[in-house]
């Protein structure tokens, strides 16, 4: 049986959208007090937004996605990095059982492990794999926030059909009493947990326009809100809709490049 999650990653090449969030990536990194020899896991890392900073700070990165697409992209982009510290292998963040207990001093996840099913199942492996002592962060995405990432999910979830039963929306990790309540019940008491807002820049060399059209063609989510209006002709003015949010937000100082900040809740749990 096909994991719709997988296809979900699979359907498009999230790696277009990647190259506008580079920056972010290595200025977050540089807050995780990530040392030479550390081990982590970057989980959900996509082709390596924040997993080859990771190893440029001396770090033993293994890199876990669901996409095959994602990891022989992150695959190729290290080779080229020349960094023989970070290696990338298919995975899914509700199941690691390929991983032993207590093996890892960071598991990182920025906008990964948030979409996958299971939101207790990856709280309770994240914290089976991570060392006493270490850490887990969590970058996720904050429901009904005014910021770009919130809207576009938001925009494109009215042009979708309704969710299948029991489905758990990603967005539910950008709320920090279920983030409370999933790592309380692997075992985190609350005060090893602590939640706070922080901002992801989107950063690309072209206009919101163009930025759009990325997300139209290669960001699954996006892909199939556009399939869906297509079906019922309003595909227009989905795209329409998405063309107003990205310019509204757009701080670039020209209107040719593109520059927008997306606020998400950070979150870092004291194993």
């Amino acid at each position: 049986m096909i994991n719709p999650n997988k296809a979900l990653w699979e359907k498009g090449d999230f790696t277009q959208i990647a190259q506008t969030m580079r920056q972010s990536g290595e200025e977050l990194v540089a807050k995780l007090g990530i040392t030479t020899g550390m081990r982590v896991l970057d989980l959900g890392c996509g082709d390596g937004t924040t997993a080859i900073p990771e190893a440029q700070h001396g770090a033993e990165v293994l890199g876990v996605d669901i996409a095959s697409n994602l990891v022989a992209a992150a695959s190729k982009r290290v080779a080229a990095a020349g960094l023989a510290n970070c290696r990338f292998q298919e995975g899914d963040a509700c199941n690691l059982s390929d991983l032993p207990d207590h093996s890892f001093d960071r598991v990182v996840s920025i906008f990964g492990a948030m979409f996958a099913p299971k939101p207790f199942d990856v709280a309770k492996e994240m914290v089976r794999v991570t060392k006493p002592g270490g850490k887990i962060v969590m970058g996720n995405w904050i429901p009904g926030d005014p910021t770009l990432v919130a809207q576009i999910l938001k925009i494109s979830s009215a042009y979708t059909p309704p969710p299948p039963e029991g489905f758990i929306s990603p967005m539910t990790w950008g709320i920090e009493a279920n983030v409370l309540e999933r790592f309380g019940q692997a075992g985190i008491p609350p005060e090893h947990i602590a939640c706070e807002k922080d901002t992801f820049t989107f950063v690309a060399p072209f206009a919101p326009s163009e930025f759009v059209r990325l997300f139209k063609n290669f960001y699954g989510p996006t892909m199939n809100a556009f399939e869906a209006a297509e079906r019922n002709g309003k595909a227009a003015e989905l795209e329409r809709e998405l063309t107003e949010l990205f310019v509204s937000q757009n701080k670039a100082a020209s209107p040719d490049s593109t520059l927008i900040p997306a606020a998400y809740l950070r979150v870092t749990v004291s194993c």
